[in-house]
């Protein structure tokens, strides 16, 4: 079962990953950690993402998307994966489309989390993440300690308002036509409704999975 996961900034994609990974039984599959993954084990795709990083430029859709499929094609991702933070663009959606044509695979659902501006303001102006190992907390404050690492939480500039509210507008001019994308392209496309509890929010995103507990 392959899941892709798509909404705003702050929409709690990165939480839910984890939690719908646990509950249907495959790993998640996040583009900043297999970008990572294959940079520090030097594939031929890491090496050309690293000069691109290394330059300061933005990684193209083709390296990004190639190195994917790559983890994609390993044992653990044999029954399927949540994808998590994949597709930005409707570029970036029509080349995953690519890429699972390719290894005969498809795209089963795209779960759309959906919630309101002022709540992502709200929401994530009292984030902060840890500078060790990049946990985020949710109603913690800067200079406390990370409960994960024992590293010192922080309070990222991204995540001041005047930054959250410029984020939300590129993701409306960029990000939001992918969702007109799937719907035209026939993808099963289920809208989740991300207000609530971590817990409320998992139960509906189950329920439109057809797994509701």
């Amino acid at each position: 079962m392959n899941i892709l996961l798509f909404g705003k900034p702050g929409a709690g994609k990165g939480t839910q990953a984890t939690i719908l990974a646990e509950s249907l039984g495959v790993p998640t599959l996040a583009t900043g950690d297999v970008l990572r993954n294959a940079t520090r084990e030097g594939t031929t795709l890491g090496k050309k993402a690293k000069e691109f990083m290394d330059r300061g430029d933005l990684v193209p859709d083709d390296v990004i998307l190639g190195i994917v499929g790559e983890a994609l094609a390993r044992p653990e991702y044999a029954r399927g994966a949540i994808l998590d933070g994949v597709v930005r663009t409707v570029p970036q959606a029509e080349g995953l489309e690519r890429v699972f044509k390719q290894m005969r695979r498809k795209l089963d659902a795209v779960l759309a989390f959906d919630i309101d501006n002022d709540e992502i303001v709200r929401r994530l102006s009292t984030r902060t993440v840890c500078n060790n190992c990049q946990t985020p907390y949710m109603g913690r404050e800067p200079g406390e300690k990370c409960e994960k690492c024992g590293g010192t939480l922080m309070r990222r500039k991204d995540d001041e308002p005047a930054a959250i509210r410029n984020r939300l507008s590129v993701y409306e001019s960029q990000t939001a036509p992918v969702f007109d994308w799937y719907k035209k392209n026939g993808t099963s496309l289920k809208t989740v409704k991300a207000i609530g509890s971590v817990a409320e929010v998992t139960r509906r995103a189950l329920e439109a999975l057809g797994r509701g507990r």
